[in-house]
């Protein structure tokens, strides 16, 4: 009997309700815009459409976008899963969604639903197709069959980080009145930007409107639940791309008509405000659970509307992988008060040189005045290198998360805490992001990263996170460790054991000269370029020279993968006039070359243009769109 009920299941997989019988569901977002609005308590904006849904709905105080960048937060968002686990984090990456799983349109449409996307995607993952029912610039819900529920989705891109440097701008928001938070130099440039940006929350709050009022019109406003958010933080440096709260929290508004209030979350009310956790993994699940379907056990978030509301949550988590062009690897949690922010490569600054954050005015003026000595100890964080193993941050009493409470003795409980909380996740998830990028793709040949991720044959992950951890603390008690780990069989720890090396700079390679050495022939070229950038910066003349030369050769696309190409020309561009020798080499090396995906392939090019000032090229954007005259650069 069971048998049959499964085979059943398996045929008609979900016949949850009958479609008379459930909400329209609408979700309007926007791009790259925190909370600064008038309903999360800012008088400086102009959010009059919003403000008004929140006053008859209710927000979240505390929404976070698991990731600080478009495509991987939006990774999260379509599948209820931290791209982490899937091998999706990092920025325009691609690769295949996990066995057994579907992306949320798939279920919604499988219920009756007509599902629209207008219309930026941007995924991680590769689409299964029949995802949406249209996903255009044109999709739109009023193309459905008659009496079919719908879900659709409206982006607005008018407050994309492109448009905070757009000039010539009609100025609405008075320049004077910004408050300038603590991590930005306060100068003209500086405030330009943030009120450009606040004139740009506004046209999107204006889009928001008109998507509700055309909503109205159409007699369906109080069939429908709307839910109102963008994808991350600001646009600003500091934001956009930094896994802190200031690159993570945004608005999150919600209304639930009166018919359909018995799927709203618990608290709901008009006008309240929720302290509950939620972020972007707890959107599928929630969509599930609002249509009446149990989210499946592999959706890793949790829902916190509809029939399957689950349990508040106690803590949040971001993750930041490659942005761009430059690789990083950082996690962060947050309990709501505290931030707390791992750092497994200190070694590389917040402020990498990624070639499209760098257009923006305040990121060259910032770093313009840094270069002078005239950087506050505050703005001067995001410079500077190395950056700390682990940062702590109390919201209540330091909201722009300038000061480390992480030495303090008396935050050791909270710290360690918020330490066992992101290593919890890590290892429940099977984090495959402590993975190099081309190791993890080499592991899941002929799978998916989280399938390999969950095969322990394939990825010890215990191993490897007490590695991470251990070479990423900087602490030179650790020299042992990290001794015996150069001879591990796996090559990721070994990987692990020589960025431990590297990140400890002269007295790393003093102290593990031999294995630092031997590891510049290892069979992994994610080993191997580790062991050369600590020669390269900290070796003697004789050695840099010769690492220098290896990762040159590591840097051409035409002897190796993309993958490796990007690592080697990254640890290139660490090290400042030291790689003058190997520019004319450099020069010479291919901007083109064969690649998984066409999203990587302006990333060589980027790399090369910062280290020979050659022109850097840019993707495309990723938003679909009517044919327009090509631009200098697309957006990311």
């Amino acid at each position: 009997m069971r048998l049959l009920f499964y085979l059943l299941l398996t045929l008609f997989p979900i016949a949850a309700v009958p479609a008379a019988d459930l909400p329209n569901i609408l979700w309007l977002t926007s791009e790259d815009h925190g909370p600064q609005m008038g309903c999360y308590g800012d008088a400086y904006a102009t959010t009059p459409n919003i403000d008004a849904l929140a006053a008859k709905g209710m927000l979240f105080k505390k929404c976070w976008s698991n990731a600080p960048v478009c495509a991987a937060a939006r990774t999260t968002l379509i599948m209820g899963m931290y791209p982490p686990s899937t091998g999706g984090e990092h920025m325009r990456s691609m690769t295949q969604m996990p066995k057994g799983t579907k992306m949320y349109p798939q279920f919604l449409r499988e219920a009756g639903y007509y599902c629209t996307n207008n219309s930026k995607e941007d995924y991680n993952l590769e689409k299964p197709e029949g995802t949406w029912d249209e996903s255009s610039n044109k999709a739109h819900w009023k193309n459905r069959a008659a009496g079919q529920p719908f879900f659709a989705i409206f982006n607005e891109t008018c407050s994309h980080e492109s448009q905070i440097r757009t000039r010539p701008h009609k100025q609405v928001h008075d320049p004077k009145g910004v408050r300038v938070p603590a991590y930005h130099p306060d100068t003209p440039e500086v405030r330009q930007d943030w009120a450009q940006y606040y004139d740009k929350v506004t046209e999107a709050d204006a889009s928001a409107g008109r998507r509700l009022k055309e909503l109205e019109e159409a007699g369906l406003a109080e069939d429908t639940i709307v839910f109102y958010y963008a994808d991350h933080g600001s646009g600003m440096p500091r934001s956009k791309r930094w896994p802190c709260n200031s690159g993570l929290h945004v608005p999150l508004v919600v209304y639930f008509p009166p018919k359909w209030q018995h799927l709203a979350p618990k608290e709901y009310g008009p006008g309240v405000k929720s302290d509950r956790l939620v972020s972007f993994v707890d959107m599928a699940p929630t969509l599930l659970s609002i249509i009446g379907v149990q989210p499946p056990a592999w959706m890793q978030g949790h829902a916190f509307a509809g029939k399957f509301q689950s349990a508040p949550q106690p803590f949040l988590y971001g993750f930041r992988g490659r942005m761009d062009e430059r690789y990083d690897c950082v996690r962060s949690v947050t309990d709501g008060r505290y931030v707390y922010v791992r750092n497994y490569m200190p070694h590389l600054s917040q402020a990498q040189h990624v070639a499209y954050q760098l257009q923006t005015p305040t990121t060259q003026v910032w770093k313009k005045l840094y270069e002078e000595g005239k950087a506050t100890p505050e703005q001067a964080i995001f410079w500077q290198q190395p950056k700390a193993a682990e940062e702590l941050y109390d919201l209540a009493s330091d909201p722009d998360e300038v000061h480390n409470l992480a030495d303090q003795p008396e935050h050791a409980a909270t710290l360690a805490k918020m330490r066992a909380a992101q290593e919890k996740l890590a290892l429940d998830i099977r984090d495959v992001g402590l993975l190099p990028e081309g190791e993890m793709h080499a592991r899941a040949e002929g799978t998916t990263p989280y399938d390999m991720g969950h095969d322990q044959g394939l990825y010890p992950i215990e191993k490897v996170l007490t590695l991470a951890g251990i070479a990423s603390s900087m602490k030179m008690d650790a020299i042992e460790q990290l001794r015996a780990a150069f001879e591990d069989e796996d090559t990721a720890v070994r990987h692990w054991a020589a960025m431990g090396a590297l990140m400890r700079g002269k007295s790393g390679l003093d102290a593990l000269h031999k294995e630092v050495k031997n590891a510049c022939f290892d069979s992994s070229t994610y080993v191997q370029i580790p062991a050369l950038w600590t020669l390269a910066k900290y070796g003697s003349a004789e050695e840099r020279a010769e690492a220098l030369r290896g990762l040159t050769a590591l840097s051409d696309w035409n002897n190796v993968n993309v993958f490796t190409a990007m690592s080697a020309l990254c640890a290139l561009g660490d090290l400042g006039d030291a790689v003058k020798p190997a520019l004319d080499d450099l020069k010479k090396l291919p901007k083109k070359g064969p690649s998984p995906n066409p999203r990587f392939d302006s990333y060589v090019s980027r790399l090369l243009s910062d280290l020979t000032g050659s022109e850097p090229e840019f993707e495309t954007d990723a938003t679909p769109k009517a044919p327009a005259k090509k631009k200098k650069a697309g957006k990311n």
